[in-house]
This record gives structure tokens, sequence and C-alpha cells, in this order.
């Protein structure tokens, strides 16, 4: 094992005091796991540090938040025997060194007390393993037992122990492992990534929530196709999202075949990750096909269709947000709305666009028109650099006319110049469904572009519409 001394990256004053303390209460303590890892990795100062302690942890954070200007609050959780103290925008967790043995079906320990290198073992991975001494004798020495240093030089995701053994404790560390990757653009140890398939059931005891965390930082990732390849090659996609799944494959009838739709998509989320860090539009991207393999037909004449998928997909998004228990409210309403409209744009771009139809699209889409053209414009995926250049100039058409639109009839987010209270008023009625046929007529005759989006011209034609229906005006 290398002994290097890594001092500089205890620059933050509040390791000194934390070795202090440690060294008040006679106990041995490190920084150890993502902070090290980071700092090793030149990728800036991590928000987050886990200190270890051979003793309790919990002891050791009440006797630093002592010594702390502001005395801050220590939050104590004893069922996991672990503090946490909040300074600034620093959380520093402590946690005493154990040891760690599972149960086949749960993920939660049985912990008791061990040395330093215990802790290091019960690690996911060599480069998580890594720490730093906050001792007075060998004061910001790198312990490595696992060479994560070298692991981090060769770019390698390994564990400590026997995959097998790491993964099948706690598989959440399966998905961990391919988000590592993912994030850092490492590779996973073959031995690892084989032993994830072999586990890959075991997948079933994680909850989603957790197994939703990890995929929400895969998909935030400079290129997410990584990690979503790693979860088919592995087989743990179909515990995961089997609409993704069912998209894989290239079926040929009478020598007409279909694109992938699996490794399509994959290239749209990574167009999408070059143009926006919104994770929302993120998953949008990623489910916008889904609705193709339930609406997949073949026809004599035509060939492959997918007719619908954007209406089928964007109801399949409702059903997997409960599934995974993602949120749903209007996050999950956005990726329904951009699944649903994400053809829409293209077929503007490839017709002679009329201003009814970008009208249309404008109203539609309300704030998020900018999001569907983004993510429309991720759509394409084509090698052919000619077809890539046309659709591309298409859709800067498409959005230069928006822009034209939506300054002129101002329909984003649009608002009915006569509400059905003018309409009441005007011709002295009650509620009654006269009302909401006339207010629709205004909204179409607007959308056409046969009366401007002005009080004046819907007014006027409010009085038309209500005459064809046997209303009279209200004399003055």
């Amino acid at each position: 094992m290398r002994i290097q001394n890594y001092s500089k990256a205890l620059q933050n004053p509040v390791f000194k005091i934390i070795a202090e303390a440690a060294t008040e209460l006679d106990l041995e303590c490190y920084v150890i796991g993502g902070y090290v890892r980071d700092f090793l990795l030149e990728r800036g100062q991590a928000k987050d540090i886990d200190i270890v302690a051979v003793g309790s942890g919990i002891l050791l954070a009440q006797k630093v938040a002592s010594k702390m200007e502001g005395k801050p609050q220590v939050s104590i959780f004893k069922n996991f025997g672990t503090a946490m103290i909040k300074s600034g925008d620093v959380e520093v967790e402590f946690v005493g060194a154990r040891k760690e043995s599972y149960d086949r079906d749960s993920r939660k320990p049985m912990v008791e007390n061990g040395t330093l290198e215990d802790d290091q073992k019960r690690r996911d991975f060599t480069i998580n393993a890594l720490a730093l001494s906050l001792n007075t004798s060998n004061y910001g020495d790198l312990l490595d037992p696992f060479d994560g240093l070298g692991d981090l030089e060769r770019k390698l995701i390994r564990t400590p122990l026997a995959p097998g053994v790491t993964y099948s404790d706690d598989p959440l560390r399966m998905m961990r492992a391919i988000r590592f990757a993912t994030q850092l653009g490492f590779t996973i140890q073959l031995r690892s990534l084989q032993a994830i398939t072999e586990h890959k059931a075991r997948i079933k005891i994680i909850s989603s929530e957790r197994i939703v965390d990890e995929l929400h930082k895969i998909l935030a990732s400079k290129k997410p196709s990584t990690g979503f390849a790693l979860l088919h090659k592995t087989e743990l996609l179909p515990y995961i999202l089997p609409e993704l799944v069912a998209l894989q494959g290239i079926e040929e009838i009478e020598g007409q075949r279909h694109k992938d739709n699996f490794w399509h998509t994959l290239e749209v989320v990574d167009n999408i990750a070059q143009t926006t860090d919104n994770l929302w539009l993120r998953w949008a991207a990623l489910l916008h096909d889904i609705g193709k393999a339930p609406t997949k037909k073949f026809h004599k004449k035509i060939g492959w269709t997918f007719h619908g998928h954007e209406f089928v997909g964007s109801k399949m998004v409702y059903k997997l947000f409960k599934r995974l228990r993602m949120p749903l409210n209007d996050k999950m309403k956005f990726v329904q709305k951009m699944v649903l409209m994400s053809s829409r744009p293209i077929v503007l771009s490839e017709d002679s666009t009329t201003d009814s139809a970008v009208r249309r699209l404008v109203f539609d889409a309300g704030d998020h028109v900018d999001d569907l053209m983004t993510l429309c414009e991720a759509d394409i995926t084509t090698k052919n650099p000619k077809k890539q250049r046309r659709y591309k100039n298409n859709f800067q058409l498409v959005r230069q006319k928006i822009t034209e639109v939506e300054e002129r009839d101002q329909i984003r987010n649009f608002q009915p110049p006569i509400s059905g209270a003018d309409i009441m008023k005007a011709f002295q009625i009650e509620p009654s469904k006269k009302i909401g046929i006339i207010k629709e007529a205004i909204k179409e005759a607007i959308l056409e572009g046969e009366i401007p989006n002005e009080y004046a011209a819907a007014r006027k034609y409010m009085i038309e519409k209500g005459s064809e229906l046997g209303l009279q005006l209200k004399k003055k």
C-alpha cells in the first residue's frame, strides 16, 4: 500500500476542529469516501463530508459541534449510529467504524463495532474506500488497503470484497456501480459486471425511491446512454423500465424494417443532455417513444406504423411514474405533455407551415413550447449529413415562425378576450351550454386567424355567434 500525504485536501477549517475533538476523546478518525475520491479526481470540493471514527461517531459529532462557532445543532440518528452537523453549505456526517453482515431478504445490515479496515471493506467500491487520516501522528496520510488510488488512475469500478458478496449484500450497489461508471466515465471491472448480471433479480428488494434516485443521477450525467446501455447489458433494465426494453430490436417483414427504437431513444437522450440540464425534459426524451412498442403494426401497402404512439405513450407515463413512486404532480404532467406532443413540431417542419398550425402548437404547448422544440431537435438522429442539415434548418424555421406568431397574436398561455361572465352579461342569460359554445367558437376563430386576439373583434364575433344560437344582445 502506497503511503502519500494529502494535507492540502484538508484545508477546510472543520477538519482541524474534528482532529482536535478526536484527540481530546482519544479516538482515531478519518475522512472517507466521496470527499476523498472527488479531491483526487480534481472534481472540486464536495459539500458532503463523511467522517468515520474508531469508536462513537455520535460522541465525536457532539464534541465537534461544541467547538464550532455558533454551536450548530447535531442531528442524531440512533438507529443508524450516525450524526450530522450542517455548517454553512457543508454537511458533515459522523459514523463509528463498523462491521456489517446481511440477511438475504433485506439490505439493512446487522452492525457491530469494527476497525477502520473493517469499515473500508464494507464500502461499495475501492474508489469510495479511500480514507485520509485526521490523527496527529499521520495527519493527511491516505489509507488505501484496496488500491483505490490505482483504480482511479485506471478509471475502474471495482469492489473491495468479491463482487458477488458486495452486490448480494446490498443490491443497490449494482445501480451505484452503473451510476458511477456513467458519471465518471469509468469502466466496471469485468468480474464485477458479470456479478451484477448474476445477482440482477436481487434488485427486487430495493425500494423504488432508491432506484429512482440512481436513475435521476444517470439521467443528469453528461452521457446518460452509458448508464442505460449498462442497465440493458446487465439485464437490470427489465426489472426497472420494461417499457424501454420493449423498444429493443428490429423486425423485418417482406423486406421492410423499422429502426431499433431502444438505441434511437438513447441517442435522443444523449442529444438532449448536450442542450439542457432540465431533468424532467431528459425524462421526456427517455420516454418519448415508449408508446411505439404497443402500437407497432405492419401493413402490406405502407409498411411499419406506430399510429397514436404519442397518445398511448403519454398514458404509459402515468403508470410508469406511479409504479416507480415518482411524483404524480406537475413534473409528471410536463413529461406526459412532452410525450403527447413530441411529433407535432416534426409534422410542422415537414409541411408548409401555416400560421394557424403554429398558433395551435403554441396554444397547446403553452410555456413549454421551447422545451418541446428542444426535444424534437434532439430527436434528429439520422447519420445522413444532408438530411440532418435539412431537419435542423426546418426546425429553425418553425422556431422563427413561433416567435413571429407569438409576438403578433400573443397565444402562449392564451386567455380569451371574452369571458363566460362577459357573455352572460351581454345576452342577460344564466349559465348554460350556449356560453361554452360561444367561448369555443371565439377561441377557434382566433387560432384559425379569422379574428385577431383582441376584445373588440372577439365581442363582435360573440354577437354573431350568439345571434346564430338565438340569443339577443341586452339593450342598454
